[in-house]
């Protein structure tokens, strides 16, 4: 009965949205890709809220109820069917009666199995569609026959692009870069090739005047001008092709790339995605505790390993789950990674096994490895274990639950905000175990 109570409001939520869209008309941007959706959501929300009045993605409504939840301006009703009945008749009063309506909405579309987009996303009539990065071992690949499967149906939101829509492809991945080969529309491209309309340069990770690193600088290159763009509180390249996603917007739509970059300072960055926060004994935590895949997770390792501190580099690394037959593979590649970037290594669940087989193979010593069945056990051996100076990198799927093991050692002063520092805080995510 949930399931078709739920499908029921889906279809009804769906058939409001048209409504309301055609009603009101507003510019949509739609974002998908494996890696970097959501940063590139806040990133881009944060350019175009300068220009004009717009509504993203809340956290990450990105499926077949999410979107139509954002468009609606509605809340997630979770289990109330209250609350979803509610929903209902907001959207139809937001058709019936005039209201102050965005000019732009920021959407991001994710895909679980084959089908997702069309369900999503088809329907919508979108301006801009930005593609992020897929990767060599995407997430969620193990409901797909294929890596190529996967592709075809994230680049299937390409469908939705007005006759003068424009497609913002990420050029440094192969996979997103041949897409351009899927429309006609106008193409922009972002990265660090060369042949990049929004070219970036001289990444680095900036210092404060003690010494701690505080967040990431680098340059963008847009027609023969070169600014430097600085993003605090967070490491890692995927803000990096946030920003390069937004920037990218901004030029195809001949913005001024000065106020874009400008506006950038105001990215809402979003909680549990390399977001840096202080942790007990004056050490330092790179939350990247939202998801988990082997192109991230082998990212945020490197991203740990070229920072500068006067204490230790551990990475406490949960189960990447929804891998399929890549599951042990690609686990134990990252005990590879994990040995060349970090001093110490913890490994959260039955799949990161292999990611301390891939560390022992690599030449890690067997006494810098920590292994536990679950968060909860590896955030109590964190208490205990981190001391002044060590950077801790704590990553892995979202079933891992792996903010369990942040809470345990976030600072008394954070500890106090990490309804707001820290992903699944929601009441029903608390309930579960």
């Amino acid at each position: 009965m949930k399931t078709l109570f739920r499908k029921i409001v889906a279809y009804i939520l769906r058939l409001e949205c048209e409504l309301v869209l055609a009603k009101y008309k507003p510019k949509i941007v739609a974002i998908t890709g494996s890696v970097g959706k959501t940063s590139t959501k806040d990133a881009v929300y944060a350019v175009v809220s300068g220009v004009s009045y717009v509504r993203k993605s809340e956290k990450s409504y990105n499926s077949q109820i999410g979107l139509p939840l954002t468009i609606l301006g509605c809340p997630n009703g979770w289990n109330n069917p209250l609350v979803w009945i509610s929903n209902i008749f907001k959207g139809l009063w937001l058709f019936l009666w005039p209201h102050k309506y965005p000019k732009w909405l920021v959407l991001e579309v994710g895909v679980g199995k084959p089908g997702d987009m069309k369900a999503t996303a088809l329907w919508l009539k979108t301006d801009v569609v930005i593609i992020t990065t897929i990767g060599s071992t995407p997430a969620h690949i193990e409901f797909f026959d294929s890596r190529k499967h996967l592709i075809e149906e994230k680049s299937t939101l390409i469908k939705t692009l007005k006759s003068d829509g424009v497609l913002i492809l990420n050029n440094d991945d192969e996979a997103v870069r041949e897409m351009s080969s899927k429309t006609k529309n106008r193409i922009v491209t972002f990265g660090f090739k060369e042949d990049s309309d929004i070219r970036g340069s001289e990444e680095n990770i900036f210092y404060n005047k003690k010494g701690v690193p505080e967040g990431i600088v680098f340059r963008i290159d847009q027609n023969g001008s070169s600014l430097p763009v600085i993003v605090e509180g967070v490491f890692g390249r995927n803000h990096i092709y946030a920003s390069f996603g937004a920037l990218a917007l901004a030029h195809a739509l001949k913005w001024n790339i000065v106020d874009a970059v400008d506006r950038l300072k105001d990215y809402s960055v979003p909680v549990g995605r390399m977001r840096l926060l202080k942790g007990i004994n004056k050490s330092f935590i790179i939350d990247d505790t939202y998801n988990s895949s082997p192109f991230a997770c082998e990212s945020a390792l490197r991203t740990l390993g070229e920072i500068k501190t006067t204490g230790r580099k551990i990475a406490v690394l949960g189960d990447m789950l929804e891998l399929g037959k890549h599951t042990e593979e690609s686990h134990r590649d990252m005990g590879k990674v994990a040995k060349e970037n970090v001093n110490i290594l913890v490994v959260v669940g039955p799949r990161a096994q292999k990611i301390k087989e891939g560390a022992l193979d690599r030449g890690m010593k067997n006494k810098n490895i920590f292994e536990f069945l679950n968060s909860t056990e590896a955030g109590k051996f964190l208490k205990t274990f981190v001391s002044e100076g060590d950077f801790v990198l704590i990553k892995g799927s979202q079933g891992v639950r792996m903010e369990r093991a942040v809470e345990a050692i976030l600072s008394p002063t954070n500890k106090k905000n990490k309804s707001k520092l820290l992903v699944r805080q929601d009441e029903e995510w608390l309930k579960k175990k």
